[in-house]
Order: structure tokens, then C-alpha cells, then sequence
């Protein structure tokens, strides 16, 4: 794993891989993915990779509160490449989380769907809500990896088949199933049994866009 040096009193970035034409770097819970609004909110995924990789380009991003891998593009033909493969979801991402409570039946491989559309709570923004109406179709499969008896907690493999805002957290607290540590989506006593998101990316599968090879891509997480 390559470790980029720090600038300006930046924290190095972990690649996972890196050539001329995608970077896959590793990002820690808490840290934006792009700039946001006030000085307090510059330091960024992207602004830490540009220090290391001139040039380099946001293709899709993670939460705030989520670690996990993202993939960069080094240039412009190669963002291009990358965000059509995105639009047609020729892109397989799956995520690892903890959830409340005891969610289906783990260790035997069983995949099922959440099939539940999203819409922007604009009175409540960032939030997203449930809205059978005004929500966008939203698909997530998911798998049950582990249980915690006695947290009372389970394990589980997550895979977006649609890209909506917060759409794991959105679908994971609609079916009373909230990750740990969630902040907007799951109650106090949710929230309080882990001092962060338990939400990781773990891997990514994708043709190259320059070779078309066939990659694939895996960082545990480390809860």
C-alpha cells in the first residue's frame, strides 16, 4: 500500500492502487470527499490525492461518516470512462456494516433486497426519507454475515444496486435495522453503541478504463 507524504499539514493518503490512468485510495471515516462550504471544510479526500497526483478527479463519493474505497480518475478521458461504467453500473460495490438487532439468517450466503424508494426531506435537508410517492426507485441487496448475541447486533454484506443519497442508511433504518453510530438515520441508544458510522466500502470490481481488464479491489474494515 503506497502512503502519499504530507503537505501543508495534510494527512497522507493510502492508495490501494495507483497507474496512469485510476487511483483507489483509502478513506477514513469523517473525511470529505470533495471541498464543502467554509474554510473549516477544505480538507478533502480529493484535496489530499491532488497534492500527491496533480490533476486527479472525483469519479463518485462516500458520505462523510463512511470509510472506505474510492476511486479517482487521472484525467479527464479517464473520469469520462469512469462515470458512464457508474451510470450503467457496470461498477460492483459492496459495503460492510453493523446494524441493531438480529437481521436475517447468518453465515448461509442468502442474499435479499430492500426495495424502497428515496426521496429528499427538504425540510429536513440532508436528510432522506421513504416517500412511496415522490421517491426515486432504490435497490439494496444485502447479506447476513455475523450475529452478535449478546450486542444484539448483526454483521452484514450491503450491495447499492441503485446510487441514491445515503440509500444504505436510508434502507437499513426503514426496515428497524439501523447502523451503528448513525448519526441521522438511527435513535440515541443506536447511535451511542459505537463512536462512529459502522459503514465501510470494501470492495470495488470494475473494467479498467484504458485496458478494459478486469479489476478488483478489497480493504476491510477495521471494526
Amino acid at each position: 500500500m503506497a502512503m502519499a507524504p504530507a503537505e501543508g499539514g495534510a494527512l497522507p493518503v493510502h492508495a490501494v492502487h495507483e497507474d496512469a490512468d485510476i487511483l483507489v485510495l483509502h478513506k477514513p471515516a469523517g473525511l470529505l470527499c470533495v471541498p464543502g462550504r467554509g474554510p473549516d471544510k477544505q480538507d478533502c479526500l480529493s484535496a489530499r490525492a491532488q497534492q500527491r497526483w496533480p490533476g486527479a478527479l472525483i469519479v463518485h463519493r462516500l458520505d462523510q461518516a463512511t470509510s472506505g474505497l474510492v476511486l479517482m480518475a487521472r484525467h479527464i478521458d479517464a473520469q469520462r470512462r469512469l462515470g458512464l461504467a457508474f451510470e450503467q453500473r457496470q461498477v460492483h460495490k459492496r459495503y460492510v456494516a453493523v446494524v441493531q438487532g438480529h437481521m436475517g439468517q447468518a453465515g448461509d450466503g442468502t442474499w435479499a433486497e430492500i426495495d424502497l424508494p428515496i426521496a429528499a426531506d427538504w425540510e429536513r435537508r440532508p436528510l432522506r426519507v421513504i416517500d412511496a410517492t415522490l421517491g426515486k426507485p432504490s435497490l439494496t441487496r444485502w447479506c447476513a454475515d455475523a450475529h452478535d448475541a449478546a450486542a444484539n447486533t448483526t454483521r452484514v454484506l450491503l450491495e447499492p444496486v441503485t446510487g441514491r443519497t445515503h440509500q444504505l442508511r436510508v434502507h437499513l433504518a426503514a426496515v428497524r435495522h439501523a447502523i451503528l453510530g448513525d448519526a441521522l438515520y438511527a435513535d440515541a441508544a443506536t447511535q451511542a453503541l459505537a463512536p462512529r458510522l459502522l459503514l465501510h466500502a470494501s470492495d470495488l470490481a470494475l473494467a479498467h478504463p484504458a485496458t478494459s481488464e478486469p479489476l478488483q479491489f478489497h480493504l476491510a474494515p477495521d471494526f
